[in-house]
């Protein structure tokens, strides 16, 4: 007997940890669907997330999120990348116990050098290096709370990170 559908994996970390690309990566490697929260909550709005922010506020976002990611958790039978800052709410925390999740470990010049300068993530729009940073240091012990494992992703190619994750899937 089996039950629910499960992701084979969950993918946490700050912006510019590489959740999307390696989350494709993963998910090609193994076979399996690649999901995004982010991606399925612009869907529904029919919006980016930037725009939610602007026009309904980020407790708004958060609401939706939190929707997606027990949406996504209950039917995604492949790789998921959750939004950086989900794992601030304790019940996204809460529903992610049981699960394979992944912390994709990243520093701060490496995070700034992959998602530039913040455009279209608008809780960069402000002074994005030292908004990014504070962004980090708050979640990286939430990261950890939730990770069944943690792979760090500075200066190493996707390639790499997803031959390191593959094996840890498999225990």
């Amino acid at each position: 007997m089996t039950g629910p559908p499960r992701p084979v994996c969950v993918l946490v970390g700050a912006p510019g940890s590489g959740k999307t690309t390696i989350g494709q990566g993963l998910a090609d490697a193994l076979g399996v669907e690649f999901r995004d929260t982010d991606a399925d909550i612009e869907h529904l709005a029919g919006k980016p997330i930037s725009e939610i922010f602007v026009d309904e506020g980020e407790e708004h976002f958060r609401t939706l999120e939190r929707a997606a990611l027990a949406t996504a958790l209950a039917s995604c039978t492949g790789v998921l990348a959750l939004g950086g800052g989900a794992v601030l709410a304790e019940e996204n925390r809460a529903i992610l116990v049981g699960h394979r999740v992944v912390h994709l470990s990243v520093e701060l010049p490496d995070a700034v050098k992959r998602v530039g300068l913040g455009i279209g993530r608008p809780l960069l729009a402000i002074n994005p290096r030292a908004t990014l940073k504070h962004l980090m240091d708050q979640r990286r012990p939430l990261y950890a709370e939730v990770a069944t494992a943690t792979v760090i992703t500075d200066g190493r190619p996707p390639e790499a990170i997803v031959a390191e994750i593959v094996p840890l899937l498999k225990r």
